[in-house]
């Protein structure tokens, strides 16, 4: 876990917004055609109101720190949240802080 990484990644409010949405998937993508214990497929970002390639690009800052794990099934992506590093993180704050 790199702390400096993710503090980077949740400077921005559209991350910290696609992680919040990912931590109640079913309240938040109820609407998706797929299992949501396959993730969050990418084009179910667009709620955000922003391009694909913006959202993408959030979401590779949000991979590249490790906050979010992704699963290819054939031409889409799913994305869930890395609870393991979330928590990782969070218990690193209150050790530091």
């Amino acid at each position: 876990m790199d702390a400096d990484e993710i503090l980077k990644a949740l400077a921005h409010p559209t991350r910290t917004q696609i992680l919040n949405w990912l931590r109640e998937p079913e309240l938040h993508f109820s609407s998706q055609e797929h299992p949501l214990d396959m993730g969050i497929c990418a084009g179910q970002f667009e709620r955000c109101g922003l391009s694909q390639s913006t959202v993408s690009a959030h979401l590779a800052v949000l991979q590249r720190a490790g906050l979010v794990t992704t699963r290819r099934v054939g031409q889409w992506i799913f994305y869930k949240r890395n609870e393991e590093t979330v928590a990782a993180f969070l218990k690193h704050i209150n050790d530091t802080l």
